[in-house]
């Protein structure tokens, strides 16, 4: 489905506790200060399906979890929230703030899982009817340090290190492959000057400035 709404739609990705919660709030507060509307979002969830489909995929309690069982009801959750959260936000003319989208798929199960990146990819945009950010903002930090820093993992967060090895690489990819629609930052680096530096590219994306 082409994109004609005047929206904007921004992701934030990248490996565990990289700061992305943390560089979420501190734009959707600037935007909001910038008398933007703001829409602030995650995935898996945003709707009460999506929601419910997390606390399977995310949950311990789920461990061994069948792969394209795995990539099917994260591509699931993703379809409903496109529809009815992320597409008529952006219809409204509102800033979407995203805390992962497609490409978190295409790194964990497409790559970390083998399950090849055309085909998650594929799905995704099944799923979404070809819903893409115009900005994915990856928060790239070493995965030793990020799991370092978590006090209760969850089903993902508690796979191997060399398997978040795999997906830090991932994301560096598809960065790589299309740098005109992703910006990579350091997410050990200070808070601050990482916000000014999202903000600085975030301005060419926002409702008006869309090229």
């Amino acid at each position: 489905m082409a994109r004609t709404a005047p929206g904007s739609f921004i992701a934030f990705e990248g490996g565990e506790a990289a700061g992305k919660s943390t560089q979420e709030a501190l734009l959707a507060a600037r935007l909001a200060d910038g008398g933007f509307q703001v829409v602030r979002t995650r995935e898996p969830g945003g709707t009460p399906a999506a929601e419910a489909i997390r606390s399977v995929v995310l949950s311990t309690e789920f461990a061994g979890l069948d792969p394209r069982a795995e990539a099917l009801l994260f591509a699931a959750a993703r379809g409903d929230h496109a529809a009815r959260v992320i597409r008529p936000a952006l219809e409204r003319g509102a800033v979407v703030v995203c805390d992962r989208y497609v490409d978190s798929s295409i790194a964990y199960q497409g790559v970390g899982r083998d399950l090849g990146i055309e085909r998650i990819r594929e799905l995704s945009m099944w799923a979404t009817q070809g819903l893409l950010p115009d900005l994915t903002i990856v928060l790239d930090i070493d995965p030793e340090i990020g799991l370092g820093r978590l006090t209760n993992p969850d089903r993902l967060e508690s796979e191997s290190l060399d398997y978040h090895r795999v997906v830090r690489q991932a994301f560096l990819d598809l960065a790589v492959a299309q740098p005109h629609r992703y910006l990579v930052l350091d997410g050990t680096a200070d808070r601050q000057v990482v916000a000014d530096l999202i903000w600085e590219r975030v301005g060419r994306v926002l409702p008006g400035n869309r090229s």
